[in-house]
């Protein structure tokens, strides 16, 4: 560990433990609950950054945002009560995304505990395992001397097993407890070594047991996504699918797990899956699933690979022992991480001959298929999605946006746009390019791209609607005032979509509650110190591009879209005439 002066207060030695633990950025909403550590942060200024947030929603994405990036835990720290409920929507998401994250919570002191002092919580009760959706772990520290036991033992059962959200009590007494001057001893405790994922690996015998398997599918397919991917786990798999010709798909918004430009890519199983590749995995005869839980956007309603039991053959490698035949009753269920499961298959000798290239090259020519737009005919006719031709701008930033560029979305129709048109470069190729939140949660995306920012430098880009910009736009403030540039590029078609597409598909021309009324984006983008350009022509869009991507500073894209191009397959009349057919 590089040397530190030492610690006067339990705050500083927190701070410590975090750059021991390799943390270069912590993010958070300041609060009198933990006035100490934001005191380790100015002590240790030169090591760790504290990047201020406008809201700990916002906060709290950005470090499950940094823990998708890094593979270790991102870390947010907010005051107790308000503070905490307002980071939940962070933690949610890591649970769902099985994101590693340590979030740090200010609490009232010990000698008011339990009197429902002022903003108290039973945090527990709240975030606990038992609520199973938010955090793996709940702790609370009342001894200062056991500062440095309770974090390593937070970054490691954030990292191991199956990756998630851990949720740390800091007591305000116990923060600002002295610390005993003096070498490490039990009165004067120091930082402990950095922790390291612990993987499980697979057997020789389970590995013969998958590889006959395997040679007695006909039609085998591999859906790969989850976290704790590295650069060479995701090429281990590539060298894998392509000695033993197997077409891949990668698990929903997980799209950079296998290099779509691969020629065994399939495409990905989410929303809006391409109608081929769906019949294709129902006609599958065997699914290896690598790392993804196969939930219930991924299995599309649980009916692509149904639950309990599939009708396909399911080989399910997981690295949480918990998750394994939980949902889905596999035929060969394997503990493992990803470093090792995909070492261990890219080791596997393939067949002489394999009964399925046809198989494989037929899946890939379905993907490719689908990348040409489909015509909506309720669209005006001299373009096929409207005023502006979201498919010609997606190939737009496909031409322009580096191959390390970083992709990021919140939640929202917008979002298929990018997921069914844009060519994600896989972790194979040395970086992880798409941020987004399987949990569906709006207001992600603004913020996990200014973290991106911040923590690589790299480019970054992100489409937002305009429902999902307001959820989370105030961190363009954070983005300015740490230097982060980012593209922003927010489609506004006065509503919620998504919700109007289901209100029209249950509830035709009864639309309530999805009318937005907006204000002028460009003029709130200059307000926080971003470039603000409004445009509602497709060939407007490229040259605003370029501009953008050498500019120092960061831009908003407003693009005004016809609230008819709903989706990527169907206008939103499309979806109110067959509703009224089916006569609802």
């Amino acid at each position: 560990m590089t040397h530190l002066p030492p610690p006067q207060i339990a705050g500083h030695l927190l701070v410590q433990c975090l750059i021991a633990q390799g943390v270069t950025h912590a993010f958070g909403v300041p609060g009198e609950s933990f006035l100490a550590v934001l005191d380790g942060f100015h002590q240790y200024r030169d090591h760790i950054t504290f990047v201020a947030n406008r809201q700990e929603g916002g906060a709290a994405f950005m470090a499950e945002a940094q823990g998708k990036l890094t593979r270790r835990p991102g870390v947010c720290f907010v005051t107790r009560g308000p503070g905490a409920t307002n980071a939940s929507i962070g933690v949610h998401t890591a649970y769902q995304d099985s994101t590693p994250m340590v979030l740090f919570v200010g609490d009232v002191a010990s000698d008011t505990r339990d009197r429902e002092a002022f903003q108290e919580l039973n945090y527990l009760s709240f975030f606990g395992p038992s609520t199973q959706g938010m955090a793996k772990r709940v702790e609370r520290i009342d001894d200062a001397r056991r500062i440095p036991e309770y974090v390593a033992r937070a970054f490691a059962t954030a990292m191991n097993g199956r990756p998630g959200p851990v949720v740390v009590v800091l007591p305000e007494d116990m923060l600002n407890q002295v610390m005993p001057p003096g070498i490490a001893s039990v009165t004067a405790p120091m930082a402990l070594p950095r922790v390291a994922r612990v993987e499980a690996e697979i057997g020789i015998q389970p590995i013969s047991q998958l590889r006959e398997m395997l040679l007695k599918a006909k039609r085998p397919m591999v859906i790969a996504g989850g976290s704790g991917w590295t650069e060479q786990a995701a090429a281990d798999l590539q060298g894998f699918a392509q000695r033993w010709q197997l077409p891949v798909c990668n698990a929903f918004r997980f799209q950079d797990t296998f290099d779509n430009h691969h020629p065994n890519y399939a495409g990905d199983v989410g929303l809006g899956i391409n109608p081929t590749l769906a019949a294709r995995i129902k006609r599958s005869d065997l699914i290896l699933a690598l790392g993804c839980r196969l939930g219930e956007i991924t299995s599309a309603g649980y009916s692509l690979i149904e639950s309990p039991r599939p009708r396909q053959t399911l080989v399910h490698i997981h690295p949480g022992a918990d998750e394994l035949n939980r949902v889905f009753q596999a035929d060969l269920a394997l503990q493992s991480g990803m470093s090792a499961a995909a070492a261990a298959l890219q080791q596997m000798a393939p067949p002489e001959s394999a009964c399925w290239p046809d198989w494989a090259a037929q899946a890939q020519a379905d993907y490719l298929a689908n990348l040409r737009p489909t015509a909506i005919a309720a669209l005006p006719a001299d373009t096929e999605h409207g005023i502006v031709n979201m498919p010609q701008i997606i190939a737009t930033l496909q031409q322009h946006l580096p191959v390390d560029a970083v992709l990021t979305n919140g939640a929202g129709n917008f979002a298929s746009w990018l997921h069914r048109f844009y060519r994600y470069h896989g972790l194979a190729k040395g970086h992880k390019t798409q941020l987004a939140p399987t949990n569906g949660a709006m207001g992600y995306g603004v913020p996990a791209g200014i973290a991106a920012a911040i923590t690589t430098g790299r480019t970054v880009f992100t489409i937002t609607g305009d429902g999902d910009f307001l959820m989370n736009g105030q961190e363009l403030a954070t983005a300015v005032q740490h230097g982060a540039k980012t593209i922003i590029l927010l489609l506004n078609n006065g509503m919620y979509g998504t919700i109007r597409m289901h209100q029209e598909r249950e509830f035709p021309q009864r639309a309530s509650g999805t009318a937005l009324h907006n204000p002028d984006f460009c003029a709130l983008a200059q307000a926080y110190g971003f470039v603000g350009v409004r445009i509602d022509r497709t060939e407007q869009f490229e040259p605003e591009l370029l501009a953008a991507l050498v500019r120092t500073k960061g831009t908003l894209i407003e693009l005004m879209q016809d609230p008819q191009a709903i989706t990527t397959r169907g206008s939103l009349n499309d979806i109110t005439q067959a509703a009224l057919q089916r006569g609802l």
